[in-house]
């Protein structure tokens, strides 16, 4: 019995590692999950089920979407599948940055919109002093989703406003990620529910899928009657509104569609409902009379390219005079840490900002692991003290501009189902610009002498984390 076991367990193993030599995935990814299965073969295993299964195969995404994709061809009209794929404002981009419009829209289709107005947000209160006001102001329906929605008393401010709404007849949908925010009891949904906001579930694993836990809704989309978008780093919670330093943006014009168009996919695909035609929920009346171009773009592990990586690659192959990164956790894929390094080496001005105390235990050596990468490439490392950063932003050359929910890690390169605003104007990427700056009066530069002198055991933590830094 007991030799029976361990040939069938053997299999199990070999037939893993073969899978895994033969996935399309990150070779650091593949080199981390072998040394893992070799080290703990039975616990390795069932790791790699959960946590390491690739989805992002072609296909895959057009047969998980295909409710959504039917129905949105039913229910939308001409003008609004203009508005989001006719790319009739790609030519008003600077020439040298429409590939990268080009490329971006490649699995989606989601194109450059115009007549857009964009508040840069970099204050917890600020975005919740706004979100509040607007939500006041909801007519017709409002749309939420989100990566974290808390208990405490910012989300509770939050979801008391949103039962409020929805019991004066504005059509309330939310979408809570059950994985992330598994601590929170089905009740405290229900009391929602209870009040008429319509609630579904992003991930619904079983026993079959249970690889599902590893792909989480990373997003952060809030839609107000279809005119109203606010999308960013910022979850809802107290350590978003009130304690830590993020980045979040509030818009105003055609971009909303896509935001829009982003949360009505996840809302069907999660098993949400949608009566009537969609309409209603792209309204025409968006005159802004603004010049800024933005580009929404989602990532989902399931779609065939990993869309937002490629876009910070081209982002740093082509950045000439500066490319400034913040980022709470900088653990980037092989080739992405290239492109950043070659940025440097052609004499591009490379900064990085990363915190200096980081949120999770193991993300601080995790993030670490890549300073000498970065700092013999003469990439310049800043790390900030005061208020931890989470803001998830670059901007080059005084023209683009990115924010969004996407960290520079494996994890959002790859895994998680992300969504980012590309902006191209002058403006905005000055004003990023003056923020980047402002936050480097909290920081201490890490220079390559004082990194050399570092403790023998904080190397070792560093070079263990290092090895399984394409799984965080």
């Amino acid at each position: 019995m007991s030799i029976t076991v361990s040939v069938i367990g053997a299999f199990l193993i070999i037939g893993a590692i073969l899978v895994i030599l033969n996935d399309n995935q990150d070779s650091g990814r593949k080199v981390a999950w072998i040394l893992i299965i070799g080290i703990l073969p039975v616990i390795g295993l069932l790791l790699y089920i959960v946590f390491g299964m690739n989805f992002r195969k072609p296909g895959f995404f057009q047969y998980r979407n295909k409710d959504f994709l039917d129905i949105f061809e039913e229910k939308a009209n001409e003008h609004t599948r203009n508005l989001l794929f006719g790319g009739e404002y790609e030519k008003e981009i600077r020439p040298e940055y429409q590939s990268l419009s080009r490329l971006l829209k490649k699995d989606s289709g989601l194109t450059v919109t115009d007549n857009n107005e964009l508040e840069i947000i970099t204050s917890g209160g600020r975005k919740l002093e706004a979100l509040i006001n607007d939500l006041l102001a909801a007519k017709h329906h409002i749309h939420f989703e989100y990566f974290y929605f808390l208990k405490d008393d910012g989300s509770r401010r939050i979801k008391n406003l949103l039962m409020q709404k929805a019991r004066e007849g504005v059509k309330v949908r939310f979408i809570h990620e059950n994985i992330a925010n598994i601590t929170i009891w089905p009740g405290y949904y229900n009391e929602m529910k209870e009040a008429g906001v319509e609630v579904v579930k992003f991930t619904n694993p079983n026993a079959f899928l249970l690889s599902k836990f590893n792909y989480r809704d990373h997003r952060k989309i809030v839609v107000i009657d279809g005119k109203v978008g606010y999308t960013g780093g910022m979850n809802i919670g107290d350590d978003y509104f009130f304690r830590w330093r993020d980045t979040h943006t509030r818009i105003t014009g055609n971009a909303v569609a896509t935001l829009q168009y982003c949360f009505l996919n996840s809302w069907i695909t999660s098993g949400g409902k949608i009566d009537g035609d969609f309409s209603e929920f792209f309204p025409m009346d968006r005159q802004i009379h603004d010049d800024k171009l933005v580009q929404i773009i989602p990532d989902e592990p399931d779609r065939e390219f990993p869309i937002l990586h490629l876009g910070a690659l081209w982002t740093a192959h082509h950045a000439e005079r500066y490319l400034y990164i913040q980022t709470p956790y900088f653990v980037p894929p092989e080739p992405l840490l290239m492109a950043l390094k070659s940025a440097a080496f052609k004499g591009c001005d490379v900064r990085l900002m990363v915190p200096k105390k980081a949120d999770l235990f193991f993300m601080g050596p995790a993030n670490k692991s890549f300073y000498r990468d970065c700092l013999e490439a003469g990439i310049r490392v800043f790390e900030k003290g005061g208020k931890f950063i989470h803001s998830k932003t670059m901007v080059s050359d005084d023209y683009l501009s990115i924010i969004g929910s996407a960290n520079m890690d494996c994890r959002s390169m790859e895994l998680s189902y992300e969504i980012n605003a590309y902006i191209y104007n002058e403006d905005i990427a000055r004003e990023n610009y003056r923020i980047f700056m402002a936050d480097l009066k909290e920081c201490n530069e890490v220079t390559l002498p004082q990194w050399e002198k570092r403790p023998w055991y904080d190397k070792i933590i560093q070079a263990i984390m290092r090895l399984f830094a394409p799984l965080l």
